[in-house]
């Protein structure tokens, strides 16, 4: 369809160019695209560039844009949402309709650090499972995730295919389903190594997991994660102390 000028209506320029960007972001581009630039937008819909700023500026907010110093504005990769329920990478990606891949950076059988001795209860410099991996959702990157676990529990784990879930792994061959996890969540700057495996800048904001996996009261795994956090969204429910109940004898 050719651009037509905007009318002076009772719904703004900004608003009305704002929903024409919007369904080009959604249904015209892919993520990655390259934005019609301000000065084409101007002369398309015949609108000021203050106009065409305000609604761009409004998809950006919303996560529908980005801009790039020096390159233009492009569509935003959609971003992964998790609800905080325990799942795995891959079936949390497939049940929002997402392609997970996994590279596996690290696999090996390494003495424990210190923190993950205990977290598992294991003895100080015991030999553990480290697994280090970057999980992608539609082929961009999404999370750096290094885990260690328990060989005692999950004995012969690293001649099994890692680029699929260990969780169902772990229930399936090894009888020993993840129920229960510990975990934090906090900001955190990228550092070197993870802003070049997540495709970022150095210290650029990420959100940060560290978790301990639990099958029954025996501690699994102990894992530390790091999300981008413009490609990766926490949706949780919260709820009031409960309303007291009324009395039936007044």
């Amino acid at each position: 369809m050719m651009p037509v000028h905007l009318r002076d209506s009772a719904i703004p320029k900004h608003e009305q160019l704002r929903a024409i960007l919007l369904h080009k972001c959604t249904r015209e581009l892919q993520p990655g695209d390259l934005m019609t630039s301000e000065r084409n937008l101007m002369q398309d819909y015949g609108v000021s560039r203050i106009t065409v700023r305000e609604a761009i500026g409004q998809l950006v907010n919303d996560g529908h844009l980005v801009r790039v110093r020096g390159k233009g504005t492009f569509v935003a990769h959609r971003a992964v949402q998790s609800t905080l329920h325990l799942a795995s990478f891959t079936e949390e990606m497939r049940a929002q309709g997402h392609v997970p891949t996994t590279v596996v950076l690290v696999s090996e059988e390494a003495v424990l650090p210190d923190a993950t001795a205990r977290a598992l209860g294991m003895a100080p410099e015991s030999l553990a499972y480290h697994v280090k991996r970057l999980r992608l959702a539609d082929g961009e990157p999404v999370s750096v995730d290094d885990g260690w676990f328990n060989p005692v529990l999950l004995p012969g784990l690293l001649e099994l295919d890692l680029t699929a879930s260990i969780y169902r792994a772990s229930a399936e061959r090894f009888e020993m389903p993840i129920d229960r996890a510990e975990q934090t969540v906090s900001a955190d700057g990228a550092s070197t190594e993870i802003a070049t495996l997540l495709g970022t800048k150095k210290g650029a904001p990420v959100l940060y997991f560290d978790r301990v996996s639990f099958s029954g009261t025996a501690p699994v795994e102990h894992t530390r994660s790091w999300y981008r956090s413009d490609r990766y969204k926490l949706h949780m429910e919260v709820q009031g102390a409960p309303r007291a109940q009324l009395r039936t004898d007044q």
